[in-house]
């Protein structure tokens, strides 16, 4: 009798071992979050899916555990458009730092290689929307000039074509980037992200004329993992987009 309870604790033991596999653990410390509240949502193929919401504690730390259904996105939140997207691996542990205040533009993360992919990829982009900001700032400062009168309306001509040009030039390269980024890292999910990443909500890989990335990025999917959720949906979408532009 003993023996029989012994190999069914074993058993028990061991089957919670295998669970314990499909497990991923995001964990964190964020300056200005104590006592405040994150949550955490998987990215499907068709929504955004509410899973939990955690109260940081005293020292703004918190840890969150999640038996993963299969490889895809997930979104850690501090509000709508202040977010961190990631992509973990089975069995990964995720260490997330930055303000609560600023979650997107001050984060850095340790553990998940394809989750560091997606934050290189965000500091680009944070690199580029301060670029961009500073472009309207000095387009501003010229119309406020030009109308306090203290430049002239070909003056300010000028100095839109200053600025226009500056524009031209920081989305030849946020675009230049997407483009690395997407042909370096074919196959993997990250590529997805990537591909509808906007600058000043314009597309850096347009469809219109661009669509054999979308093509490359399919392909790549289909290589490395054919079965998952996002790379059927993702084929569905490219097969709509291909009829729509065949028309």
């Amino acid at each position: 009798m003993k023996k029989v309870k012994l190999l069914s604790l074993l058993a028990v033991l061991f089957m919670a071992s295998c669970g314990n596999k499909n497990d991923i653990i995001i964990q964190g410390t964020l300056d200005n979050g104590a006592g405040k509240v994150i949550y955490i949502e998987e990215m499907t193929p068709d929504a955004r899916l509410f899973i939990d919401s955690i109260t940081l504690d005293s020292k703004g730390h918190f840890k969150f555990r999640y038996a993963m259904p299969y490889k895809t996105f997930y979104n850690v939140h501090v509000t709508d458009a202040d977010y961190v997207v990631l992509l973990p691996d089975m069995g990964e542990t995720i260490t997330i730092e930055g303000n609560y205040d600023s979650l997107s533009t001050t984060y850095h993360l340790q553990g998940g290689p394809e989750s560091q992919l997606l934050w290189q990829l965000q500091d680009y982009t944070n690199h580029g929307s301060r670029t961009l900001s500073d472009i309207v700032a000095t387009d501003q400062h010229n119309q406020q000039l030009l109308a306090e009168g203290q430049i002239t309306e070909a003056d300010y001509a000028v100095a839109r074509q200053v600025t226009d040009s500056l524009y031209l030039d920081a989305f030849a390269d946020q675009q230049k980037y997407i483009v690395n980024f997407i042909q370096d890292n074919l196959g993997s999910l990250v590529t997805l992200i990537a591909l509808y990443k906007p600058f000043n909500n314009r597309p850096l890989v347009n469809p219109a004329d661009s669509f054999e990335f979308y093509e490359a990025v399919l392909e790549g999917l289909q290589q490395d993992m054919p079965d998952n959720p996002h790379t059927l949906s993702f084929k569905n979408q490219v097969e709509r987009t291909r009829f729509q532009y065949a028309q």
